[in-house]
């Protein structure tokens, strides 16, 4: 027992790719993952200070670093399947919980299993961080989905991914960095060569009138 197993493990996260069983044009592990949410996470958390909110960025750092460590348990879950059933999703973020909690027990030395408890609990939460990095998360798979769907993948799922992503996060319309998302970034993507081509602009000009219709 020792940190070192924690260590060796974030080696294997290297190894967990999302959205498995799917072709993709580029693979994209849960490490690599983690690093881009805690990227977008800092700028947002730069646009919302920018907007005369305050952040905890230690708070914001620990949440966007290690959202997605407890995948190493169960892997990756496609997002449709995932949030198929509001049971479904209690009942893998239990499974999650558990294992993890037990890694920790196992794996981590005494003195820092309250750190670590608190580290690797579900970030995604009622506070300003938490929020950003649940926008965060769902910007990275809008950008994943996007890169497939630009490469010409046929697979359906890229769109059924890039769906949700853009509809969660457009629920969370209110902030400031994802009112600057919608007004400065979303354009420019679908400005990209290709795209117009795509179900995508539409699809977007869908979920957001749907969106403003149910307010």
């Amino acid at each position: 027992m020792g940190i070192h197993q924690y260590f060796q493990s974030l080696s294997d996260l290297e190894n967990i790719y999302r959205c498995p069983g799917k072709f993709k044009y580029q693979e994209h592990s849960v490490a690599e993952h983690s690093y881009k949410v805690t990227s977008i996470a800092q700028f947002f958390g730069a646009v919302e200070e920018d907007a005369g909110n305050e952040v905890n960025w230690r708070a914001l750092y620990e949440k966007a670093l290690n959202h997605d460590y407890s995948e190493l348990f169960i892997g990756d879950i496609k997002t449709p399947v995932k949030y198929a059933t509001t049971e479904l999703r209690e009942m893998l973020s239990e499974v999650e919980e558990s294992m993890t909690k037990n890694f920790i027990s196992r794996e981590i030395p005494a003195t820092f299993q309250p750190v670590y408890r608190h580290l690797l609990k579900e970030g995604k939460d009622s506070t300003l961080e938490g929020k950003i990095l649940a926008i965060s998360d769902k910007v990275d798979l809008l950008y994943e989905s996007f890169g497939e769907i630009q490469k010409g993948n046929p697979e359906n799922i890229f769109v059924e991914i890039y769906s949700e992503a853009l509809a969660t996060i457009y629920e969370y319309r209110e902030m400031a960095s994802v009112k600057y998302f919608l007004k400065e970034i979303l354009p420019d993507m679908l400005a990209e060569k290709g795209i117009e081509k795509t179900e995508l602009p539409q699809l977007t000009t869908e979920i957001t009138t749907k969106a403003l219709r149910e307010e």
